[in-house]
């Protein structure tokens, strides 16, 4: 169903619209039509990725002739050898009195820096960096809220070029040392406490024990944020961040380094072992990320992005990215649903939000709590909302269009920390219909492959890239053969990046997301993506969300449905039986759980995304091998020991 289209002055004036003219102008290809460019892009990478360096403008102090060198191996294809340049300098492009960033928190103390004052900051802390002995492919670590000094931290770290690897300050100690253990930092950046839900959370007697016990750990940096602290002695080799800023600095310094050059560690999730370190090049971030913000974000000057996150999650990094095009980056930090869901569309008001970025839990809360931003709030300069982290299900397309704002363009977007971008993401040219995301990323030559191996359009199978791209990760961190990289993206399908997603690609060149391919039900031999039975049981008003899982029983599957209830609601006969018809109405028999369990929450990782596979160990009786990568381990119990799943 079609829900949207853009305006003829939303074509032309479009950045892609642009492009396309220099496309036809540099290698005389005429390209009509959006999709005309995506095949395009991947029937002549080397083309496309030249192309994109020159329209967004990327700053080196060397270019290579050569744009794809060793172009057939995955892994093993190098991008833009023998560049050169610096992440940081790409970032801090502009020098003016324009907002870089505007910060809120739930304290409501707002702060702004221009880009003047941010390259002023970001002098002083790389001042202090180097002064404390940080050097080039040193690793800084960062336990930060959301606030500018993590961006800041950032900037100085990668200006040097040290490696930047962050997370969010609600993780437990286990779960810090279990990600920056790995990676020996020099230098960790942490802050006092943070705020979440009204509350102040003291960090210090934490930082204390994760800096005595980080391996190479020199210095550990403290932020004030919920208080101005004086006594940091319980900290071994604290500095405050006063002190490190404390000099006058000189001139920002640039190092410039190999486009290859690493520049962030990501960490897989870790609900399986420890997390896995995943090494991003300066370039390849770079690129990406400007081609997704420029060409398909639509991402101007004038632009005032947003996006809900924490220093933990893939999207920070995509939304700082956003400084490369002088774009004012909006921040904050704390609990989405402070002053009762309303905070972020004060924000987007408040501060002329044009980029609304948020992922799909949050939308369907909002429809579940039955709120109408578009009633009390204006949302007037608003013309893009993004959304990731879990499929957008077409309810909550409809509920955007009617009850938060009519004209804007809904960019589902999909991707992954694996590749610090998107495989799948929106399009300023193209209209948007019903549960589908717009459009494959350009120079991603993605693909949905059948059980069979072979390339299929209008049904499920695996998602693909079956070609290299520059963001691919460069390593992984302390693999010396490579083995763990390859094993994680290329065992099933040899020189084909395999991701792990159940998709399926539409008549329209969409795609539609059903759920990770690793939790796929097989109830009977048919093959259901989880997303599926989610959008119709949280459809019913009396579910606050589910979780559903396959329970190995008698030879077979059984789909077994946990669901969490809205105050006041329990789950009985009537209740159960409205779920089983309204998902056999509108999907198949094979989608009707055999089991439903009511539990009083539903276990998540920090991000947000519910751990399918985590409550199927458990309900299996196997041990979950990190429970710390989850924000609630404690719901982990609920699924213990049920009587229900014993019987048939």
């Amino acid at each position: 169903m079609l829900l949207w289209q853009p305006t003829p002055d939303r074509i032309k004036n479009a950045n892609v619209t642009r492009f396309m003219e220099q496309v036809k102008a540099t290698w005389n290809v005429e390209l009509p039509h959006f999709h005309e460019l995506y095949t395009w892009s991947v029937r002549e990478p080397e083309k496309f990725w030249q192309s994109v360096w020159d329209f967004c403008g990327v700053i080196a102090s060397k270019k290579s002739s050569c744009v794809l060198e060793n172009s057939k191996a995955m892994p093993g294809a190098r991008w833009f050898p023998g560049s050169t340049l610096n992440f940081a300098e790409n970032l801090l492009r502009y020098k003016d009195d324009q907002a870089a960033l505007i910060f809120w928190g739930e304290t409501q103390t707002r702060r702004s820096l221009s880009y003047r004052e941010l390259h002023e900051q970001v002098a002083r802390v790389a001042h202090g960096l180097r002064k404390l002995g940080v050097t080039k492919g040193d690793r800084v670590a960062a336990v930060m809220p959301n606030m500018p000094e993590s961006i800041i931290g950032m900037l100085a770290a990668t200006s040097i070029g040290a490696v930047w690897s962050s997370c969010s300050p609600d993780f437990g100690v286990s779960g810090i040392l279990d990600r920056f253990d790995q990676i020996t930092p020099k230098v960790l950046f942490a802050p006092d406490g943070y705020f979440f839900k009204g509350q102040v959370i003291d960090c210090l007697a934490k930082v204390g024990e994760v800096s005595a016990s980080l391996s190479g750990l020199q210095h550990t940096i403290v932020v004030p944020y919920t208080r101005h602290t004086k006594d940091l002695s319980a900290i071994k080799n604290a500095i405050s961040y006063e002190t490190l800023i404390q000099d006058t600095a000189p001139a920002l310094a640039f190092e410039q380094l190999p486009f290859d050059h690493p520049i962030y560690i990501m960490f897989s999730s870790g609900t399986t072992g420890k997390p896995k370190c995943i090494v991003h090049c300066a370039g390849g971030v770079l690129i990406e990320h400007l081609k997704e913000l420029v060409l398909h974000t639509d991402l101007k000057r004038t632009d005032k992005i947003f996006y809900q996150t924490t220093c933990g999650w893939m999207m920070w990094n995509w939304l700082v990215s956003s400084l490369a095009v002088g774009a004012t980056v909006l921040l904050y930090d704390g609990a989405p649903f402070h002053q009762q869901g309303k905070v972020l569309f004060d924000l987007a008001d408040k501060e002329g939000m044009t980029i609304f970025g948020t992922n799909a839990k949050f939308v369907s809360m909002l429809e579940k709590e039955g709120l109408q931003p578009r009633r009390s709030h204006k949302l007037e300069h608003l013309h893009t909302i993004l959304s990731t982290g879990s499929p957008l299900a077409p309810e909550s397309f409809d509920y955007i269009y009617a009850q938060i704002k009519s004209d804007v363009c809904i960019s589902s977007i999909c991707g992954g920390t694996d590749i610090v971008g998107c495989f799948m993401l929106g399009s300023p040219l193209l209209p948007v219909h019903r549960g589908e995301i717009q459009t494959r990323s350009l120079g991603m030559k993605v693909e949905v492959f059948n059980e069979r191996g072979q390339t299929v359009q209008g049904e499920k199978g695996e998602l693909v890239c079956s070609a290299p791209f520059p963001s691919m990760p460069i390593y992984y961190w302390n693999d010396t053969d490579g083995s763990k990289y390859r094993h994680a993206y290329f065992e099933r399908y040899p020189n084909v990046w395999h991701h792990g997603d159940y998709i399926e690609l539409t008549r329209h060149n969409g795609v539609i997301v059903y759920g990770r391919s690793d939790t796929v039900l097989n109830p009977g031999g048919v093959r259901i993506g989880t997303s599926e039975i989610y959008r119709q049981v949280e459809k019913l008003p009396q579910i606050a969300e589910s979780i559903v899982v396959g329970q190995d029983w008698n030879n077979d599957v059984r789909v077994v449905l946990f669901v969490k209830l809205q105050p006041g609601q329990q789950l009985d006969d009537a209740l159960r039986e409205s779920i089983r018809s309204v998902i056999r109405k509108n999907t198949t028999a094979f989608h009707v759980p055999k089991k439903i369990v009511a539990v009083a929450d539903i276990p998540r990782t920090r991000s947000g995304k519910i751990v399918e596979l985590a409550v199927r160990d458990v309900i299996h009786n196997r041990p979950v091998k990190n429970s710390e990568a989850l924000a609630n381990p404690e719901a982990l119990e609920l699924f213990k020991d049920l009587a229900d799943l014993t019987v048939d």
